[in-house]
């Protein structure tokens, strides 16, 4: 008899419309929020150093994760490598990380709007001209600041799949 797959908990995975109560609760105690987006498939370096450097420009870290199938559409057809319940898991285990919610669309406008983030933060590979333009002008429309961290060169989840890959069987 085989033992039981443990819960995987995730107390910090919540809906939009919850993260929205988290939101409005720390304002009301007049903490700032700031908020990234992203894939985060194979968690490594680059991530870790983008995330905590987020966490530092606020007081919460809300990070809206792309849905599986956003992943797809923007990836291929490989990709994600873990399904959003596993990435949301791997989130939660980060410290600096108060509040992870899954996103379903293209693009995180909706939850930029709803959230009113005071601070939006991107890796350093993203300039403000590459921001989607909807996202853009929902971020002016909340008065957002825009910040983007130094990208560290050398850290890129497409790479590590492909060192994986050649790595063979291990």
């Amino acid at each position: 008899m085989s033992e039981p797959t443990p819960e995987l908990r995730n107390p910090k995975l919540l809906s939009l419309s919850d993260a929205v109560v988290r939101r409005e609760k720390l304002r009301a105690k007049g903490q700032r929020v700031v908020l990234t987006n992203g894939v985060f498939d194979l968690l490594h370096s680059g991530h870790l150093y983008s995330l905590q450097q987020a966490a530092a420009l606020g007081d919460a870290l809300f990070v809206a994760l792309n849905a599986d199938e956003s992943v797809r559409q923007l990836k291929g057809p490989l990709r994600p490598v873990q399904g959003e319940l596993d990435r949301a898991y791997a989130l939660n285990a980060l410290a600096c990380i108060d509040t992870v919610l899954i996103f379903r669309e293209m693009r995180v406008t909706n939850e930029i709007r709803a959230l009113l983030p005071d601070v939006y933060v991107k890796a350093g590979d993203y300039t403000l001209d590459k921001l989607d333009a909807d996202e853009r002008a929902a971020l002016q429309e909340v008065e957002a600041r825009i910040e983007f961290l130094p990208f560290l060169p050398g850290f890129s989840t497409t790479a590590l799949i492909a060192r994986i890959k050649s790595a063979g069987e291990v």
